[in-house]
This record gives structure tokens, C-alpha cells and sequence, in this order.
């Protein structure tokens, strides 16, 4: 209802809305849209290079809860302190991007030339030359979604409008069985071995005289033996089997120092990653994040609910309060992440879900974060900030984690290797230390580790084969000669 209402820069009011008028309003209140507006002037169109018949209000101010948050802000002139908006995040509580916003303008930022072959993916398929926008990244995709076009046309809709108003369209019921959907091209070739190829290039197999379009690997055959494995340099694992002692397998745990396994990846099903910290009824329903902690755990080291544990990692520690469960096995502790955010007493942005530290320089690359203060309520335009009942913002586990770059993957393994105690007398709850240089020296190791093994062939970065995303040029596979 609110995108029908707001087009082009133009804010057609109804009553719907409840509209706050007085007889010649500076400002107007529409606490339907929880926002505030003015009329546009002549210098705002001098100053916004507008056409010289633009009529319209401009938003002088939206409240944390206003549905023009999650309006495209390409759509609707957006005044905020006097300031020009170009991205949705500066009129967003926060600094949290809209994603799709992000990773355009990394893409130009990356691609500054197009050289990489990534730019020519976000351009405008409307406007030649020109940055692609929100409203044509949705549009160009509803457009060419499968059946999309011809449903929205029955009720004299747009495929982006129909996609505004319903949010999803059933493209097809059955999406699985990939590997037998059948290939019709008449220039196919059949190869003895039963391959089906194009060009020379194997795009297929046949089966029961049926060319089908077959599994994603080279051979288009579900493959027990990896070709692949053994021409990157890894012929021991060409065939799948348990070969590998990582960093956490048993074996290269201490029982007797406490070493154990930390899931730094394991999340509470409240949040979803950073991007919920500004929801205040979520953060409102989980808001710490203690150490889940088996009781066997829990009775060998002398804690129970709601004592401190110091979590050593190999670059850091933290101190968190405990959890003692039988809902996770012995041996591994658990924190949560989505939680632990942070702010220091300079910074501003969303307070629902930070604590306010103190970072502390100790020289020779160590650092330390202590927190000053929990959550805390404060005044602003939504009476709900100052209701804020929690105290406490969880703990800061992250830049305690040693990058852990697997070495055939590239993967980061998320699992960490640590050892627990109860802190000492000076170590608080929320304290966190961490060591850069020690932390620097472990992502060597583990690249080295890569380094050691490395093996391109045809000088090939990765396999052509393996399909990505979105993928950059051919010639970017190869190392530079």
C-alpha cells in the first residue's frame, strides 16, 4: 500500500494514512508512514537539479519503525540534516547496507575498468552505460522469470509489480532430478563411452538412448574418483574417505589442559547474522550469548549457570558467562554468534543490541576490549529506545577466531581449537584480548600449508569446470605467465 502511494518523488497522501494538516503547515505528520514532510521548494529543485514543474514533499524526518525504510530510496527524495541521500543506509538506522545495493557498488569498485569481466554484470539492461539500479536489478530479473510475465499481465500488472504485491511465484513445481532433464539440441555428437558433446565440449551423457543433461562434474557422471583431486595435487583424496586429522580431531586435543572444540558458528534461532541487530522485538527475545557447556564439562572445571569461563583461543581470549546443558556433547562448548556487537563511547547507530567498550592499545600488535556499559536505554523519536529493560549485549567472540584457511579449498574452517578455564581475579565478563601477530603467523602457517602442496595444472588458478555464481572471464582462471 505504501509503494502504491509514493512514486517518482511524489507523495500522494490519503486518509488511510492519517494525515496531521494544520491550516499552512511548515511540516506535515503522516503517522500512518511514521514520517514528516515539507513541501518541495524552489531551491530544493535548484539544489537537486529537478525539473523546473517538480511538485511533491520532501522527508524531513522517518521514524525507526516507518515503512519508508524498506522502500527502494531511488523512488522518493529523502532529506535527512540537510543531506543528499544515494544509498538506503543513510537513512536506515545503522550502517547496514541493503545487500543488493552493497554488492553492485562493490562490483564497480572492484571492476573499475571492467577488465575482470565482473562491471559488465551490473549494468543497466535500460539506461546504456549506466550503473544498475535497484528497481532494474528486480525489474530485468521478474522479466525473464519463467511465466512470471504472462501471470502479472491478467491482473494489468507489471512482473515487478506483481512480485511487490504477492513477494513470490511457483516457477516450476519440481526442481530437483536436474541430472535427467533432456537434452534437445540436434547437433549433438555420441561418443563410444556413451558422452554426449557439443563442439567438442561434454555437455551431456546418454542413457537408455536418452541424452540427458547428466551431474555437474567433467565427465557428467556422479564421480567416486576425482580427476581433479589428483591434477590440483591431492591424489590421496580422490576418492571420498575420513583420511584428513584436522585442527580439532580428537587427536589433537589435550583432555588434561582443558582443550576442546569451540563452535564459533553456532547461532540461536532468533537473529539472523548482523543484520537483525536493529530489530528491537528480536533483540528484545535473545540478547546474550553465554557458552553452552556440557555438565560433565561444567562439574571437571568447577562452574555452574551463569559463571564466568575463559575461552583461550590460539590469538586471544574471551570471558563469558555459562550455560550448562546436557543439549551438547562433551568435550565441545558452543557461543552464539549474531551476538556481541560493540560501540565505543564516540560511536554512534543502533544501541539495541551493543555494549560500549574501551579498546586498549597494549603494544607489540596486542589489544584488549573491556566493556563499559551494557545495553542502555535512550530518548529518540520512537518511545520504545527508552523502554530498553536488557543490560546485557552478549560478548564479542570474533576477532578472537585465528583465520583457519583450508588448504584445498580456500575454505575458512570455523571450528577452533581452545582451551577453557575459569579467568582470573582482573579478567571480566566481556573482556576480550587478542594478539594480531600471533594471529598473523597462524594464517601463515596455514597458508603455507596450501603453499606447500601447490599444484596448477595448465596453469590454471582453479578447476574450469566448477561452476560459480557469477564467475569471472576465462582468462581469469590463469596465473599471469
Amino acid at each position: 500500500e505504501v509503494t502504491k502511494k509514493i512514486t517518482l518523488g511524489r507523495l500522494e497522501t490519503s486518509e488511510d494514512f492519517n494525515v496531521q494538516n494544520s491550516e499552512k503547515p511548515k511540516y506535515i505528520t503522516i503517522e500512518g508512514l511514521k514520517i514528516k514532510v515539507r513541501p518541495i521548494y524552489d531551491s530544493d529543485i535548484a539544489s537537486r537539479k529537478l525539473p523546473e514543474n517538480t511538485k511533491g514533499v520532501l522527508i524531513s524526518q522517518i521514524d525507526v519503525d516507518s515503512p519508508i525504510n524498506y522502500l527502494n530510496v531511488g523512488n522518493i527524495i529523502i532529506e535527512v540534516d540537510g543531506k543528499k541521500i544515494k544509498f538506503t543506509y543513510e537513512v536506515n538506522p545503522g550502517e547496514v547496507w541493503e545487500e543488493d545495493e552493497f554488492w553492485i557498488e562493490l562490483s564497480w569498485r572492484i571492476d573499475k575498468d571492467g577488465d575482470l569481466g565482473i562491471r559488465k554484470h551490473f549494468m543497466s539492461p535500460y539506461r546504456k552505460g549506466k550503473k544498475i539500479n535497484i528497481d532494474e536489478y528486480y525489474k530485468y530479473i521478474f522479466e525473464k522469470t519463467q511465466g512470471l510475465k504472462e501471470t502479472a499481465a491478467k491482473e494489468n500488472m507489471t512482473p515487478l509489480d506483481y512480485m511487490r504485491k504477492y513477494g513470490a511465484f511457483l516457477v516450476d513445481e519440481n526442481i530437483y532430478r536436474n541430472n535427467e532433464k533432456e537434452l534437445n539440441d540436434p547437433d549433438l555428437s555420441i561418443s563410444s563411452n556413451g558422452q554426449v558433446t557439443k563442439n567438442d565440449e561434454i555437455v551431456g551423457i546418454q542413457v537408455d538412448g536418452k541424452n540427458l543433461s547428466g551431474f555437474p562434474t567433467p565427465s557428467k557422471r556422479q564421480e567416486i574418483y576425482s580427476q581433479t583431486m589428483v591434477d590440483f595435487g591431492y591424489p590421496e583424496h580422490a576418492t571420498p574417505g575420513y583420511r584428513i586429522k584436522s585442527h580439532v580431531h580428537p587427536d589433537q586435543l589435550d583432555v588434561e589442559k582443558n582443550e576442546c572444540i569451540l563452535l564459533p558458528n553456532f547461532r540461536l534461532p532468533t537473529h539472523i547474522h548482523s543484520r537483525s541487530a536493529n530489530s528491537k522485538w528480536l533483540t528484545e527475545i535473545a540478547h546474550r550469548n553465554p557458552i553452552w557447556i556440557h555438565t560433565k564439562d561444567a562439574h571437571r572445571i568447577g562452574v555452574k549457570n551463569g559463571d564466568l569461563l575463559k575461552i583461550q583461543t590460539e590469538i586471544g581470549w574471551f570471558v563469558d558467562k555459562v550455560w550448562v546443558t546436557e543439549a551438547i556433547k562433551p568435550g565441545i562448548v558452543a557461543c552464539s554468534h549474531h551476538i556481541g556487537r560493540w560501540r565505543r563511547t564516540q560511536d554512534e547507530g543502533n544501541r539495541f543490541l551493543t555494549n560500549t567498550v574501551d579498546i586498549k592499545n597494549l603494544g607489540d600488535g596486542q589489544w584488549k576490549m573491556e566493556t563499559i556499559n551494557g545495553v542502555q536505554p535512550w530518548e529518540t523519536n520512537d518511545p520504545d529506545t527508552n523502554r530498553i529493560w536488557w543490560r546485557d549485549g552478549g560478548v564479542h567472540q570474533n576477532i578472537t577466531h585465528a583465520a583457519n584457511p583450508d588448504p584445498i579449498s580456500g575454505a575458512h574452517c570455523w571450528l577452533q581449537k581452545v582451551s577453557i578455564s575459569k579467568p582470573k581475579s582482573d579478567e571480566k565478563y566481556g573482556d576480550v584480548f587478542v594478539d594480531t601477530n600471533k594471529s598473523f603467523e597462524h594464517f601463515k602457517k596455514w597458508n603455507n600449508w596450501a603453499k606447500d602442496r601447490e599444484t596448477h595444472p595448465d596453469n590454471l588458478r582453479r578447476p574450469l569446470w566448477m561452476n560459480r555464481p557469477l564467475g569471472p572471464q576465462k582468462n581469469q582462471f590463469y596465473l599471469d605467465k
